[in-house]
């Protein structure tokens, strides 16, 4: 591995007209020979194989080539993998974390925000307005790509008509590591703003493991009666882990 060394990013572009990316900062003319025939290798073997054969520091490594275009990033995309642990939570990791990281600046964390937000928006894209039991295995990819990464918990609600179509999907609040403030007569009333009638609550556990604890049991049946009382039907909770998720529904809690 090449010694350590500082990175210097170049500055944000300022959105103008059609440019591509602005660089006020002088930069070296080239890229040293090692460092321009690596970025070659790794774009070729990507073009060719695609991502599947690829480790995750690699796949890594092509994004932060456009953040950093004038140095080597394979420390970098490295020091990344090491502290987050995957390329999954490296792009789910908060702005702030990833500035903890050495050579990490503002170019890198806005492109790996982009990153997170298409691929949300694209895994969105196949659930929205479609009835969900036909599309159940995209919803569970939707929830798995916006939450199973996060490393605080998050609680969000899925509105349904009458003909299980999904008609929206809304966060209703974000957390700590291992809570996240529910309130019941919060979600029915957002559920009548809407003229929905039926939920399906979904959140993370950041720990990985979606065992549902005495508090995840208790507000899923609080939400349960109060939709209840108003004919709207509590169809499933969900709760995200890294690798699996668990239904309340499949599971006998409801």
């Amino acid at each position: 591995m090449c010694p350590t060394r500082a990175f210097h990013e170049a500055p944000l572009p300022l959105f103008a007209g059609d440019e591509d990316e602005a660089v006020a900062a002088p930069l070296p003319a080239r890229l040293p020979s090692y460092i321009a025939d690596h970025r070659k290798r790794l774009r070729a073997r990507f073009t060719e194989g695609g991502a599947t054969a690829m480790p995750d520091y690699e796949l890594l490594e092509l994004l932060l080539f456009r953040s950093i275009p004038r140095q080597d990033v394979k420390p970098l995309a490295r020091r990344l993998i090491d502290r987050f642990g995957d390329l999954n939570r490296v792009i789910a990791a908060a702005p702030s974390r990833l500035l903890e990281v050495e050579g990490v600046g503002e170019a890198v964390v806005q492109d790996l925000k982009i990153v997170e937000a298409v691929a949300q928006r694209m895994a969105r894209a196949r659930v929205m307005h479609r009835p969900v039991l036909s599309s159940w295995a995209a919803l569970l990819d939707y929830c798995h790509t916006a939450m199973a990464h996060r490393e605080t918990e998050q609680f969000r609600i899925l509105f349904l008509d009458r003909k299980n179509v999904l008609i929206a999907d809304e966060e209703q609040a974000r957390g700590t590591v291992d809570h996240v403030p529910v309130y019941p007569r919060e979600v029915v009333k957002r559920a009548l703003e809407l003229n929905a009638s039926a939920l399906i609550l979904v959140h993370n556990h950041p720990s990985g493991d979606p065992t549902p604890s005495e508090a995840d049991i208790s507000i899923t049946a609080q939400v349960q009666d109060a939709a209840t009382t108003l004919g709207i039907t509590l169809h499933d909770h969900l709760i995200i882990g890294k690798e699996r998720e668990l239904s309340f529904r499949a599971q006998g809690y409801l």
